[in-house]
């Protein structure tokens, strides 16, 4: 399969943050140094996401608001946001399940050979930020203008809503003025997106780089059976996923992901989902789905349809539970899913957040908190799959939904097969006067 040139340089990027990692982790004297080595990558990546966050809260408003004028009707809302909640309850569930099935058959937390943390050891994991009702009431924001500083989507998305139905019942010159100048400023956004995504293969060594010159690869062995366990969940959940798209969108589901394999890469390599809200959202209007769904669907995913979080948590207390000879019930394992499937909705914002569910969850079943202290050292790795996952995740629920509404256009062939590339410095201005048309 070709390459574009922006996934060619983030997969060399991946490639030489390996190496130079390992390299740093096997040279620096004291794992403090090692600490202070992986801080200078870290300012790498920093960079790459301050870049990529200054793009997102003026992206959402923009598409989300431009997108609610043009519905005209709050019914059209509620139906696109009643078919998007669906899907993702649908998916967390069968996440969830995977998860405890795939720990239960695999048993990675059996046999272990390391010792195992004091039962009453501290995580340092804020688990009382996993509250509903402090949830519920920071949905909606207080200051539009602090939500974009704080990049709170749910938020941003909340205050979307309201501007978009305003103004899509003004029907004077001066609203359709600011519709217009609205849809100008998501394509500002996406050319901003373009400019921002070349430093992304930086970024991405920084990450590389900075997790291994802390770690090592030394973790990854030691941990590998849990590892290789929970990327096998993963991979179950990505047939899953997919054969879901499939029987909704049929072999466009393949284009979809040949489209989005860039921002699932960026978003691997910087366990971070943040890091490619901008470009999957461009990718998605490649796509052919239209702005009014992207813009409602993606951002209400990025809150409530974290599929690789939702599987993780499952695996994850099973894990721990296997490691500490702790027998537990199918009855119990099964209200533990039930009730992760409510705790573990709307918390993207938490630090950590899968590990906090987790940590929230375990004392309800009697198992040891603690538990979670054995796999942070190897969080980074897990949170790179489950980043991957939400990503895939996200682009197939806003096209089914886009699907299911009737938004996708239909795309030619040329265009479907045309990459993102990265132009050369001065090909913009080199392009312009080719892209005007003959007199």
């Amino acid at each position: 399969m070709k390459l574009n040139r922006l996934t060619t340089m983030v997969i060399v990027a991946m490639v030489l943050g390996v190496v130079v990692g390992y390299a740093c982790h096997a040279w620096a004297p004291t794992p403090e140094a090692a600490k202070e080595i992986a801080g200078y990558f870290g300012l790498l990546t920093d960079i790459f996401l301050r870049m990529i966050k200054m793009i997102i809260a003026p992206l959402v408003f923009a598409t989300l608001a431009a997108g609610m004028a043009s519905m005209g009707d709050s019914r059209t809302v509620g139906r696109i946001g009643t078919r998007a909640v669906a899907w993702f309850m649908g998916a967390s569930l069968i996440s969830l399940a995977l998860g405890l099935v795939i720990a239960n058959v695999t048993q990675p937390g059996s046999g272990l050979t390391i010792p195992l943390p004091e039962v009453g050891a501290s995580t340092q994991l804020k688990t009382g930020a996993l509250n509903l009702r402090d949830f519920i009431a920071q949905v909606f924001p207080k200051s539009i203008v602090e939500s974009m500083a704080n990049n709170a989507i749910l938020q941003i998305l909340v205050f979307s809503l309201f501007f978009g139905l305003a103004l899509g019942h003004l029907h004077n010159q001066a609203a359709r003025t600011l519709v217009a100048t609205l849809d100008e400023v998501v394509h500002v956004m996406l050319k901003v997106t373009d400019y921002v995504m070349r430093f992304a293969p930086v970024g991405v060594f920084g990450a590389v780089a900075g997790a291994i010159t802390t770690q090592g690869l030394g973790m990854l062995g030691v941990f590998g059976r849990f590892m290789l366990s929970f990327y096998l969940a993963l991979a179950a959940l990505w047939v899953v996923l997919i054969f879901a798209g499939y029987i909704v969108l049929g072999r466009d589901v393949f284009r979809l992901l040949k489209l989005i394999r860039t921002p699932m890469l960026i978003g691997f390599s910087t366990a971070s989902s943040e890091s490619v809200y901008p470009k999957l959202m461009e990718q998605l209007e490649k796509f052919g789905i239209k702005p009014k769904v992207t813009g409602f669907v993606l951002p209400l995913g990025y809150s409530f349809n974290l599929d690789g979080s939702m599987i993780y948590t499952t695996f994850a207390a099973i894990f721990i539970a296997q490691a500490y000879g702790i027998d537990m019930p199918l009855s119990a394992q099964i209200t533990m899913l039930l009730v992760l499937m409510v705790s573990s909705k709307g918390i993207a914002g938490v630090p950590r957040a899968s590990l906090v569910v987790v940590a929230a969850v375990l004392p309800m079943f009697h198992l040891p908190e603690a538990g979670v202290l054995l796999i942070l050292g190897i969080d980074h790795f897990l949170d790179m799959g489950r980043t991957l996952t939400n990503v895939m995740g996200n682009a197939i629920a806003t096209a089914v939904v886009a699907k299911w509404e009737g938004a996708v256009d239909p795309v030619p062939d040329a265009l479907a097969e045309r990459e993102e590339m990265i132009p050369a410095p001065g090909d913009d201005e080199a392009a312009q006067p080719a892209a005007q048309p003959a007199a």
